[in-house]
């Protein structure tokens, strides 16, 4: 089964890594895995916009099924191998409704992270502000402060979404390690941290590790003061 998939991937990208872990969650090791350099343009290919025509990554291919969104990828994964590996989401409603609800979330979430952090990165040197980054630092400090607040709640040793690990975390988790890795304060957000410590050395996180990480471990310390 895992020969008939390919994933187009890129080192250090959240879409991304949530479709790895994701693969690996549901054993489906040994995919064809294709790491494309975002630096040499890579992901703007004949070859993956025959595939993807916006030329973003993941692009994933199962057999004839593609799926050019990460979020999608992963659902499609849950529902087409659904009693394999781990079930990704709860049958109970109401356990369903709140995995659902923290998975779509997580866009809020990541255009946080994006707007703050990368801000430098994606706009123009003469178009950037000090007060539009201000704002964008201000956003993501309300995101952390409610997803430290659901973490708060579900309790110590929890996952975003309950006692098992799900979709929630699937997503959400790619998020979450950029903050240890970019100086978020541990006293100001020990839920997150405690969280990202529980994650970390998860077998299937472990194996999808962003691989330019592993040589350098620590970025930045944009958020030192959020």
């Amino acid at each position: 089964m895992a020969k008939d998939i390919t994933l187009y991937w890129g080192s250090g990208s959240p879409p991304c890594w949530r479709v790895m872990i994701a693969l690996e969650e549901k054993n489906l090791q040994g995919y064809n895995s294709r790491l494309l350099s975002f630096e040499k343009g890579e992901h703007k290919s004949q070859e993956v916009r025959d595939l993807n025509p916006r030329g973003q990554l993941p692009t994933f291919k199962h057999g004839d099924v593609v799926v050019n969104e990460s979020i999608g990828a992963c659902m499609y994964l849950e529902n087409r191998f659904k009693s394999q590996g781990t079930q990704l989401i709860p049958d109970a409603p109401a356990e369903q409704a709140l995995v659902l609800q923290r998975v779509f979330e997580t866009q809020s979430l990541q255009q946080a992270m994006r707007d703050a952090m990368f801000y430098e990165w994606f706009t123009p040197e003469e178009e950037r502000h000090e007060s539009a980054l201000k704002r964008h630092m201000e956003n993501l400090t309300k995101e952390l402060k409610m997803w430290e607040g659901y973490l708060q709640k579900m309790g110590t040793g929890s996952f975003l979404a309950g006692k098992n690990f799900s979709m929630a975390d699937v997503a959400c988790f790619p998020m979450i390690a950029f903050f240890p890795r970019f100086g978020l304060s541990e006293e100001r957000y020990p839920r997150l941290m405690e969280y990202y410590q529980l994650l970390k050395d998860r077998p299937s996180v472990k194996a999808s590790w962003p691989p330019h990480w592993l040589d350098n471990p620590q970025a930045k310390d944009t958020l030192k003061d959020v």
